[in-house]
């Protein structure tokens, strides 16, 4: 290696010893939670998510004498997640914007993958509860959400509730962004509140987008910034993809 690509190399070094294209460690443990139809905790560096998956024979008024299911999502964050306390959102009397922001992407990104006349008309609700926060918060529940929702739904194939699982496809989402002019994947709370562009993208399994989020923090973004972070984001998803496919081995 040639002094100068020493130097990038140590250059692209991140506070946690990453390099630029590298994930957090990551781990999946399913069954967290005895009582409900589908769990997992999402480790994600010091990020942790509890997913939950419950599943109603109801469905909301628009859906009812459709023949078809629904799937949503609803998210929270212990108070001391965070370094400082965050008052509950239930003294407040409502969710926050931010929640609603939240549990709305989830809930989109997961029926996105469902097929709803073969779920039935039943409801699958996935709770994300984020225990600790340190960036990508979010996309976290997205990775973990899926696979509550999968084991739940292997559940009622297994049961023969359904003839057949509902699911079209696999998803995962991550964040990529640009800090001190270097695009990288998997931000931390430390490098996503200093990223110039911020950017969480959900993708299929097979590399197909569900949705693409992305904010100019400070400095605008052109085009090869933009497919450099979708790159990131790709790669980043490919191997969420494969973590998922380990948990989820052999309920299927």
């Amino acid at each position: 290696m040639q002094d100068s690509e020493v130097t990038e190399a140590i250059d692209s070094m991140r506070i946690d010893k990453r390099v630029a294209d590298q994930l957090r460690n990551t781990k999946i443990t399913t069954d967290f939670l005895m009582t409900a139809e589908g769990s997992v905790l999402v480790e994600a560096g010091h990020t942790r998510v509890l997913c939950a998956a419950t599943v109603e024979n109801t469905v909301p008024p628009f859906q009812r004498g459709s023949g078809k299911g629904w799937v949503t999502a609803e998210s929270s964050m212990l108070p001391r997640a965070t370094a400082t306390r965050t008052q509950r959102e239930v003294s407040k009397g409502r969710p926050s914007g931010r929640t609603h922001e939240i549990q709305r992407l989830i809930g989109r990104s997961l029926r996105a993958a469902v097929d709803m006349k073969s779920l039935g008309e039943r409801s699958i609700i996935v709770d994300c509860d984020v225990l600790q926060a340190d960036g990508g918060t979010r996309t976290a529940a997205i990775t973990g959400a899926y696979v509550a929702l999968a084991i739940a739904v292997g559940n009622l194939v297994k049961y023969k509730v359904v003839p057949k699982s509902p699911l079209i496809y696999s998803l995962a989402a991550t964040s990529v962004g640009i800090v001190d002019g270097v695009p990288m994947l998997d931000l931390s709370y430390e490098e996503d509140s200093r990223a110039d562009v911020d950017m969480n993208v959900v993708m299929t399994g097979s590399g197909k987008f569900i949705e693409v989020q992305a904010t100019s923090e400070r400095n605008p973004f052109d085009d090869a910034h933009l497919a450099t972070l979708l790159s990131l984001a790709r790669k980043g998803v490919e191997e969420l993809s494969q973590l998922q496919a380990e948990a989820l081995s052999g309920r299927l």
